[in-house]
């Protein structure tokens, strides 16, 4: 396993190498100058081209990817165009949030799909309610679903509130009722997904000749469900996990701005908006990361389940 885990990390190393480069050449190339972007509109050519030479910006792009990457892994990302604050100050408030979002929501799209699909009397009495719900999930835009559980339990119930952050410290049910309807928005989908995914497999694991020899054995159905079909039949979900992380950021963006979390994704549209580029690239550089450190767990985690996979 170990070797596998250092193979694998080994073979990031190109592939990081290659993601950032692409996200630095097509930031300064399609977001335009960088020195533009810090003076403004009305600065004149001459400034501009003073501030590119001050800053180095006037250098071939190679050389000033190698420049950012160098003092991107010792964790200076330089400092905000718009408020001249570190980025490392601006972005680290923000991680906590956008982590947590993420792992709840993946968190509850695998147990709700495990929970009401393995479980033979959930699976029995709640599977139309599951089929709509994973219907809803993949075919509604998250925004419009956002919109929509706000205005029922928000508006409508006055159960939960609309928008807003508050911190654990805050207290434990301050908290979780501010992340409940955000959580629920950003899981719909990859619970519908999961879902669809998960129900073929678990009826393909359950025509299989292991599962008549545990039930001649006499072992009860919530035995042969958990213990024999579900290994088999998560393995799908599992790897669809890995697929599904870099799309989770996106929604994860759509999720904070709808719900005005002080993510990260909140805080990356703000900067597209005003053009700040080391914030960009620094959370573009932390997503590449982030996927790939994820990507990486979710490897181990299926090699883990299914021991017929060569780890050689």
């Amino acid at each position: 396993m170990l070797s596998h885990i250092t193979r694998r990390i080994l073979l990031m190393i190109p592939n990081v190498i290659a993601m950032t480069f692409l996200l630095f050449a097509t930031v300064l190339s399609f977001l335009g100058s960088p020195a533009a972007a810090m003076l403004g509109q009305e600065a004149s050519l001459e400034e501009i081209a003073a501030l590119n030479k001050q800053y180095g910006f006037d250098r071939p792009i190679i050389v000033q990817y190698f420049d950012w990457i160098a003092h991107a892994l010792q964790g200076d990302f330089g400092r905000s165009y718009t408020s001249q604050q570190s980025v490392a100050d601006a972005l680290l408030p923000t991680i906590p949030v956008t982590l947590e979002l993420s792992l709840w929501a993946i968190l509850l799209a695998v147990v709700a799909t495990i929970l009401f699909n393995s479980v033979p009397f959930a699976r029995r009495v709640v599977q139309p309610i599951t089929t709509t719900l994973a219907v809803i999930g993949i075919t509604i835009p998250n925004f419009m679903l956002g919109i929509c559980l706000i205005f029922i339990f928000a508006v409508k119930l006055r159960w939960l509130p609309t928008t807003g952050w508050v911190p654990w410290s805050a207290g434990v049910g301050a908290h979780l009722s501010h992340i409940i309807l955000p959580v629920v928005t950003l899981s719909a989908n990859y619970f519908g997904s999961f879902t669809l995914v998960y129900r073929e497999e678990y009826k393909a694991a359950y025509r299989r000749l292991f599962i008549k020899v545990a039930r001649a054995k006499g072992l009860s159905e919530m035995r042969v469900s958990l213990v024999h079909a579900l290994p088999n039949a998560i393995l799908p979900v599992v790897t669809y996990v890995g697929l599904s992380l870099g799309p989770l950021v996106g929604g994860a963006v759509v999720t904070e701005m709808v719900f005005s979390m002080p993510g990260v994704g909140r805080l990356f549209v703000s900067a597209i908006g005003a053009h700040d580029f080391p914030v960009m690239l620094a959370i573009g550089i932390l997503v590449i990361f982030g996927v790939m450190v994820a990507n990486l767990i979710s490897d181990i985690v299926y090699t883990s389940i299914n021991r017929q996979v060569s780890l050689g």
